[in-house]
């Protein structure tokens, strides 16, 4: 019956969970850590930061864990030393394919990237970085994107499309070249479906978008959808 819960063990804790229910979900539940900066609660998964990525027992393969749905006796393994590793092998990519310098960074002390290479001891980066030059759109009467800082979490995006319905932020190219584009390559003071509600700027984990004159902070608020959605975001 779908009705019945499954039950399945991470890091040895017997659980249980509902069907269709993803690992990353049911460890949230079990206040189980799993490290991700792409994930956010009330939007899409997209599994595009490879930093939730678990063990499963009896597979030799790594799965991300918010996109995987749980299956019944299921073993699943967060904290290897393996995956430790591998997580930070991930966060130094990222670190090193755009221009991250935290001492000349407008989100510095409050940047989720920053925040999890802390926690994860990633102290250096020991890959060439690739400095990229990006020019800073800053034409919004408040809002400023600067691509050089981006992670290409697609957060911004997916908020723009599932919470305000705006369709105004999108991805373009692949790779080291991947982008995120405002109108088909519009520039944003001349974007013509932004709707000026801030919500890309409030998800943004590294002030690859900020609004101009205003303190990036945290919210403490563990569904950051649902604060975005209680706020008045328009002035």
């Amino acid at each position: 019956m779908d009705d019945e819960p499954i039950e399945l063990i991470i890091d040895g804790i017997q659980v249980s969970a509902v069907h269709d229910a993803t690992i990353l979900e049911v460890a949230k539940q079990y206040g189980i850590y799993i490290p991700t900066l792409c994930d956010l609660e009330g939007l899409t998964s997209f599994s595009g930061c490879r930093l939730c990525l678990v063990e499963i027992r009896g597979s030799p393969k790594l799965y991300p864990a918010c996109t995987t749905p749980v299956t019944s006796g299921m073993e699943i393994i967060t904290n290897s030393e393996k995956l430790k590793e591998y997580r930070k092998i991930c966060l130094s990519l990222l670190l090193s394919e755009r221009t991250h310098v935290c001492s000349v960074c407008i989100a510095n002390n409050n940047c989720e990237l920053q925040d999890l290479s802390n926690k994860l001891g990633v102290d250096h980066v020991s890959f060439e970085r690739n400095w990229t030059k990006h020019t800073i759109d800053s034409g919004h009467d408040f809002l400023v994107i600067d691509r050089n800082r981006c992670i290409l979490c697609t957060r911004c995006i997916r908020v723009c499309q599932e919470i305000e319905g705006a369709h105004t932020l999108d991805l373009k190219n692949r790779g080291k070249d991947s982008q995120i584009t405002i109108d088909f390559d519009a520039l944003w003071g001349d974007s013509c479906s932004c709707t000026a509600c801030r919500k890309c700027a409030k998800v943004c984990p590294t002030g690859a978008i900020y609004i101009e004159d205003e303190l990036i902070s945290k919210t403490k608020d563990k569904n950051v959808v649902s604060f975005l959605l209680k706020r008045r975001m328009y002035k």
